[in-house]
């Protein structure tokens, strides 16, 4: 996995080169260059690399160098297809999480790693489940674990835990947060809450403030942290506060115009392209259905959705 950068020059000359390793060794990902006329030969600049529409992943096994792999990631499929990332080597992934959650938030084990993921659960290829499950693993603490529909265990956990002035982390998807924080309010100071994102058709969509607001209210926490990954990456960015996501220096977030997906730029409002140099044997070069603003030092925020059908050229690919 490629280690922290010391400046954005390596960061594009890797990027660069495993743009050139993808263009000859991933079928899907050639097929989608040779249709936007983008070879590697041309692009001197990560704003020029093509970025693979991020449905790509619903209608193509999208793998570089060999058909093997030793996991396959799916999406929840709430709005029907879901998409497939076909992980050759799982230990790139967890050391991609893991180094990343160490750089944001400490040793694992300063912690008692909780998750609140119902839905997630029953899922046994969710992204999110494993590196959680290998959170909890790391954390080497008794309290540590699962908890689906156990709300009162749960409460009595993070109270005794916030009494006893011990760290807890409290990582879960938005309608199951808001479901516990509804039924048992809280004063929990030395927890961190981590809100993965996502109602799931659960609850009635809040913009983040919103959400943030309601549960710093119920849980008597100073703020809400959130992660945005996806199935199709193998990396994670957080935000600490005021939902301004920071990634770790492998990962890289740009911004492309809605009407011109060949219009992309380091910094601005718009649809967001991510390179994420962990997807070595998948893409690492994702253009997704998300809208953001990505500000001068790399930081972004998560505006909404786009719909990616609108889109002109990110339709290239249909067979």
């Amino acid at each position: 996995m490629p280690s922290f950068f010391q400046s954005s020059e390596q960061f594009t000359k890797q990027a660069l080169g495993l743009y050139a390793f993808q263009f000859e060794t991933n079928p899907i990902f050639r097929s989608f260059c040779d249709l936007t006329s983008r070879h590697p030969a041309e692009c001197n600049n990560i704003e020029t690399i093509p970025y693979l529409p991020i449905s790509c992943f619903k209608t193509h096994r999208v793998q570089s160098e060999t058909n093997d792999y030793a996991h396959v990631f799916e999406s929840s499929g709430t709005g029907g297809q879901t998409s497939s990332h076909f992980v050759n080597d799982i230990k790139l992934y967890e050391q991609s999480f893991t180094t990343c959650f160490t750089h944001f938030y400490g040793d694992p084990s300063q912690y008692a790693v909780i998750g609140l993921l119902p839905g997630y659960l029953e899922r046994p290829n969710s992204s999110l489940v494993y590196m959680v499950q290998k959170l909890i693993e790391l954390s080497k603490n008794q309290d540590s674990g699962f908890y689906l529909d156990q709300f009162d265990s749960l409460h009595q956990l993070l109270v005794q835990r916030a009494k006893q002035n011990k760290k807890t982390l409290l990582i879960g998807v938005s309608f199951a947060l808001m479901d516990f924080a509804e039924q048992f309010s809280c004063s929990l100071p030395q927890t961190v809450v981590i809100e993965t994102g996502g109602m799931k058709g659960k609850r009635k969509e809040l913009i983040r403030e919103e959400l943030h607001l309601f549960l710093k209210h119920k849980l008597g926490v100073q703020t809400v942290h959130s992660e945005y990954g996806m199935t199709e990456l193998l990396s994670q960015a957080y935000a600490k506060k005021n939902g301004l996501f920071r990634s770790p220096e492998w990962m890289k977030v740009l911004v492309r115009n809605p009407n011109d997906p060949y219009d992309v730029k380091e910094a601005g409002t718009g649809c967001l392209n991510i390179i994420d140099l962990a997807n070595k044997n998948s893409c690492a070069f994702i253009a997704t259905d998300d809208l953001g603003t990505v500000y001068p030092d790399g930081s972004f925020k998560v505006l909404g959705r786009y719909d990616s059908a609108d889109v002109r050229g990110c339709n290239l690919m249909v067979s």
